[in-house]
């Protein structure tokens, strides 16, 4: 694994006797490939990758900003809110199709396909809630901050600018609140370090001591947060 962020991304050593150098190239899954040349080693390709974090970085957003095929919600789907797992109930009333999950109950269009509607529900809810909770943690903490904005994002569960403007992930709302309040956390800390360090992490384990069981929550549940 190599770490960018708050990402672990998997990353494969392969050896190819021709190569005359060290090459990286991110496959279509989100995968890092490292070429290992003839005399090369894992120690020197593994080097090589973190002197090019900005560069992988890059690619990461590229990817990120390609379209993904989803698959469908239909009844019966299970999905993740609030860090529970929940059965989506679709049915009707007198209003038309509705589609009902632990205690939320969302208006559809289309019953074959309701994972649209549902998404934009929890956007919306987590637009109202997230940028709350992040100034309650910047008041806790004493941290100024620019800008909240919650986005659309692939690969990444938030992100914290030189000039202040946090942007989080909508599906934080998927999660539990502890892993929510890490995530938050984890980028307002980049306002007293922007870097990670060791002095930055030594930060975020002041203000979440827990840090490292959201991580594992967060890589255990990823392919269910997408």
């Amino acid at each position: 694994m190599l770490r960018i962020g708050l990402l672990n991304v998997p990353i494969h050593f392969i050896r190819n006797h021709r190569a005359r150098r060290y090459i990286l190239r991110l496959t279509s899954d989100g995968t890092l490939r490292a070429t290992v040349p003839r005399r090369g080693s894992i120690k020197e390709a593994k080097a090589f990758a973190e002197r090019n974090l900005e560069w992988i970085n890059k690619q990461l957003q590229k990817h990120q900003a390609q379209p993904v095929k989803s698959h469908s919600w239909q009844h019966g789907t299970e999905i993740l809110y609030r860090g529970q797992t929940v059965t989506l109930d679709v049915g009707q009333n007198s209003h038309g199709n509705i589609v009902t999950f632990a205690d939320q109950s969302i208006r559809v269009i289309n019953p074959a396909n309701v994972r649209p509607a549902i998404e934009r529900h929890l956007w919306k809810l987590a637009a109202k809630e997230l940028p709350k909770r992040t100034i309650e943690l910047t008041e806790l903490h004493n941290i100024s901050i620019q800008r909240i904005t919650v986005r659309n994002q692939r690969s990444r569960w938030g992100s914290c600018s030189r000039r202040g403007t946090i942007s989080l992930n909508w599906r934080l709302i998927q999660a539990p609140a502890f892993v929510r309040d890490y995530i938050i956390l984890h980028e307002l800390m980049h306002r007293r370090e922007a870097n990670h360090s060791k002095r930055y992490w030594q930060h975020v384990a002041v203000v979440c001591p827990d840090y490292k069981a959201a991580e594992k929550w967060l890589k255990q549940y990823r392919g269910l947060l997408r």
